[in-house]
């Protein structure tokens, strides 16, 4: 069989060595290289660039793509991970993320959520939630939820909101989740705020959501818990188009507040309610 470089011997013992690949369908290329995910030896690498098909060429350059975009996002994690790499080399271990939902919403609570990660979880595409769509936060909260050491959620009401104003519920929801945590930090990295009421260590980051894992992590947790809570009350009040706008001031929302007036769970204190609330001109017309 004669000698073969060490990664044609990898290559090898796996079944294929570099020159047979030459003899496989395109098809069936893109079926072991592009779905099986494991590394490529350098020599079949060689080979697949070499081969006269362009179907091979592509399957090589779309490996190639993957590779690369695998190291550009270990970089991005990375960066992500420095505030909690600084912690654990101090000695820290159980660090937990906090994050909230909800602030700027004309309906519905505040929602906060804290999570608290294993140092080798590395979940892929985890970002601070604005900047992710529905279904990549769904995906990444079943992962956090699945892989953390703990998380927990917190809520401050519509009711709260009103009586406490908006920024004081939201450090209520952050204390309620933090609290809620199934395993006790010994460090909290909360977005550009401190969580009050907690015998702690915690530091707060601004743009916190995109510059610390594990604060990323609470903020998609936050993000897709009040999401579907503000689902189950487009059940409750319909009309409101809840489901969709998620109690945001969006134009349909704006437009069905002037039409039905404010729902129980709008929050009486953000303007567009409290203007209905205080003489409007649906308020006026209806004689309220």
């Amino acid at each position: 069989m004669g000698r073969l470089p060490w990664a044609a011997w990898l290559w090898y013992d796996r079944g294929m060595r570099p020159e047979e690949l030459a003899r496989l369908p395109v098809a069936e290329l893109r079926r072991r290289l592009l779905s099986g995910g494991e590394p490529l030896p350098a020599g079949a690498e060689a080979a697949l660039a070499a081969d006269p098909r362009a179907g091979a060429r592509a399957v090589l350059a779309a490996l190639l793509r993957r590779r690369n975009a695998d190291r550009a996002e270990s970089r991005r994690l990375a960066r992500l991970l420095r505030f909690e790499q600084e912690l654990w080399d101090r000695g820290f271990r159980h660090l937990a993320g906090v994050d909230e939902a909800g602030m700027g919403t004309l309906a519905g609570p505040v929602v906060a959520a804290a999570a608290l990660l294993p140092p080798g979880f590395r979940p892929r595409g985890l970002d601070d939630s604005k900047k992710l769509d529905a279904a990549e936060r769904e995906r990444l909260a079943a992962e956090i939820r699945g892989g953390a050491l703990a998380v927990a959620v917190g809520l401050a009401s519509h009711e709260e909101v009103d009586r406490l104003n908006v920024y004081q519920a939201g450090l209520l929801a952050m204390r309620r989740a933090v609290e809620g945590l199934a395993v006790r930090p010994d460090h909290l990295l909360v977005d550009a705020r401190a969580v009050p009421g907690v015998e702690i260590p915690q530091r707060g980051i601004v743009r916190g959501d995109a510059q610390s894992l594990c604060i990323a992590a609470a903020s998609v947790v936050a993000k897709t818990t009040r999401d579907a809570l503000m689902v189950e009350l487009d059940r409750a009040h319909p009309g409101y188009g809840f489901a969709r706008h998620k109690g945001y001031g969006a134009p349909e929302h704006l437009e069905a507040l002037r039409r039905l007036g404010p729902s129980p769970v709008h929050r009486r204190t953000f303007a567009p309610v409290k203007e209905l609330l205080d003489g409007g001109p649906r308020q006026r017309e209806l004689g309220i």
